[in-house]
């Protein structure tokens, strides 16, 4: 699966980013209460971040290649393929976007007294501002605001769970922007003319990641 340059100069920031925050301690403090140690923290951001240039194939949806807009140019020093739009979108779920995160908060959901309806309701009110703040973008994908997520989720978390927001706010932050932004919009995808759709990929990698993170950050 190809992975667009814009993807890489998001992670390049990422990863500066991050590494700037654990020489602070800033991410060190949010993942210390979500009661990972320090080896754990870093396990999790290894594996995120690798794994968001993974996308698993998982079915392809068929759409209308007259919608299709041209490829654009890319710099010749650039390396990367664009493959051009013929009709058919493939779905596919990245791994750092998708999967390491939904794993992490069944983690959370196994070792975190969270009750079942506070945790529905978070993920439920996060999915419904998600779904209605996120657009589909024709030749690219799912785009979202960065900030508004991890804000709702924030304060959703302290309204429900004043004494133990963290778990609940990475749980509801995760999960609903990835139901939210992306699984709420594959039917918007066959008029996309997009060649591939990752659930948590490039588009709503950045918003599932940040609203977990920042969500714990502001709780």
């Amino acid at each position: 699966m190809p992975v667009k340059p814009l993807h890489f100069v998001v992670l390049a920031f990422l990863l500066v980013f991050l590494f700037v925050l654990l020489q602070l301690q800033v991410l060190g403090l949010v993942l210390d209460k979500l009661g990972l140690s320090p080896q754990g923290a870093a396990s999790l951001l290894l594996a995120t971040l690798i794994g968001s240039l993974i996308n698993l194939p998982l079915f392809k949806i068929h759409g209308d290649p007259r919608e299709a807009e041209p490829p654009p140019e890319l710099p010749p020093w650039i390396l990367a393929h664009v493959r051009p739009y013929t009709g058919e979108t493939v779905i596919a779920v990245n791994v750092g976007g998708a999967v390491v995160p939904v794993a992490f908060s069944l983690y959370l959901l196994a070792t975190q007294a969270l009750p079942l309806g506070d945790v529905l309701l978070a993920i439920a009110v996060v999915a419904a501002v998600s779904y209605a703040f996120s657009q589909p973008i024709k030749g690219m994908g799912i785009g979202m605001p960065l900030l508004l997520a991890p804000l709702v989720t924030a304060f959703t978390a302290l309204v429900l769970s004043p004494d133990n927001p963290a778990p609940l706010a990475y749980v509801s932050g995760t999960l609903g922007v990835l139901i939210g932004a992306d699984l709420l919009h594959l039917k918007d995808i066959p008029r996309l003319a997009t060649p591939i759709a990752s659930i948590g990929g490039a588009g709503t990698f950045d918003g599932i990641f940040f609203t977990g993170i920042l969500a714990v950050l502001l709780t």
